[in-house]
């Protein structure tokens, strides 16, 4: 909670056009306390498709709608694996498990990020896929989620 609150109140950002805060699943104090400190335009709902993870994702979501936090929608992560060999496509966590949440929430649905080892390599030597691999569909993934955010809370891309 110490590096929250000094990571928000005492680091001067400048003119920020976009905060992305990745906490973990729940509804602990960490949310607690951002939804609290900071005025957000909204959150978005990161799930694996697997059953017992929905569960914390859907715990998340009702959290944020009581305190009133804009859901922008909601994300499957994990959501394929691509055995990058033959090509062969697992549902490794299930199959659309956050698309069936985010209808019966009646949430929006912002896309699917593949289970991939370039995107948690490349993370890992603070090369995102995005910046590496401009042109991939990992890459494709990531951006049209977030223009979908950027129209959501009207910024510009």
């Amino acid at each position: 909670m110490k590096a929250l609150q000094q990571l928000l109140h005492q680091v001067q950002w400048g003119g920020l056009d976009l905060l992305v805060i990745d906490m973990p699943p729940g509804t602990g104090d960490t949310q607690l306390t951002i939804s609290q400190q900071v005025v957000l335009d909204g959150v978005v709902i990161v799930s694996t498709p697997q059953d017992i993870a929905l569960v914390d994702a859907r715990k998340g979501a009702n959290m944020f709608a009581k305190v009133n936090v804009p859901i922008l929608g909601m994300v499957q992560n994990m959501s394929i694996f691509v055995c990058p060999n033959c090509q062969h496509k697992v549902h490794v966590f299930g199959q659309n498990g956050v698309l069936k949440t985010s209808k019966e929430m009646g949430l929006d649905y912002l896309g699917d990020i593949p289970l991939d080892a370039d995107i948690c390599e490349l993370s890992d030597f603070g090369t995102p896929v995005v910046v590496t691999k401009p042109d991939s569909y990992n890459t494709q993934c990531y951006k049209e989620i977030a223009k979908k955010i950027m129209n959501k809370i009207d910024l510009k891309y």
